[in-house]
């Protein structure tokens, strides 16, 4: 089975990476596909370009087989709509069960996404949420695919709905961006070498902290 894992990653943290590895194990995944959208439909355009995030990403999974960072999105003009990657993904792998995995925040806005029914055509998606998290409601399209054992996807190739509680990490890629343009140190929050490509780049600054730094060479 190949999950599918997608988001800015703006810049990728912990909180991230815990969560997949953590369902890679959980599902017995042969690989965790972790893929920066290029053009989010459903936020602001990222403030640091797709090249570098995926950079950031290639560096956080650099020691991990199984998480693998995937750059289609990023290579598909227009916005990235995940029913587009998991029809690519479907065409690539006939023969392949696919899992998407989304968290619960994400869920709740589901019915917004860009032909989301359609996501089920070619993969089961996954809720990632905290313990003792409890089932929304949820339209009959969505409770006729629900099931209880996640052991049910390897059934079928995709059209299963499953919610399974992951470790919260409460981490955030805004809290970690507001750290950085504060001047305080982001670290154990997301892996050394990603600090340090942040750093290098001078990323995440305010406007007047970029200026000091080109002016200082830092």
């Amino acid at each position: 089975m190949i999950g599918i894992y997608g988001g800015t990653f703006n810049p990728v943290h912990y909180g991230h990476l815990r969560t997949a590895l953590e369902v890679k194990e959980l599902f017995e995944l042969d690989q965790l596909r972790l893929i920066p959208c290029r053009l989010p439909p459903h936020r602001d355009q990222p403030d640091v370009d797709g090249e570098m995030r995926l950079a950031m990403l290639h560096l956080a999974v650099a020691d991990s087989p199984g998480l693998q960072v995937d750059r289609r999105e990023l290579d598909r003009a227009g916005p990235s709509y995940m029913v587009d990657t998991l029809q690519a993904l479907r065409a690539e792998n006939p023969d392949t069960r696919l899992i998407l995995f989304i968290g619960a925040d994400a869920f709740a806005g589901l019915e917004s996404w860009h032909q989301w029914q359609r996501l089920f055509d070619y993969a089961h998606l996954v809720v990632m949420t905290r313990p003792a998290y409890g089932l929304p409601d949820m339209p009959a399209f969505l409770c006729q695919r629900l099931c209880e054992d996640r052991r049910q996807l390897r059934q079928q190739f995709g059209g299963r709905l499953f919610f399974q509680a992951v470790t919260g990490l409460d981490i955030s890629a805004t809290q970690i961006r507001n750290l950085i343009r504060a001047g305080r140190d982001p670290q154990f929050l997301l892996p050394d070498r990603v600090i340090a490509y942040i750093r290098q780049h001078q990323l995440y600054l305010s406007s007047t902290q970029d200026i000091e730094c080109k002016q200082n060479n830092c």
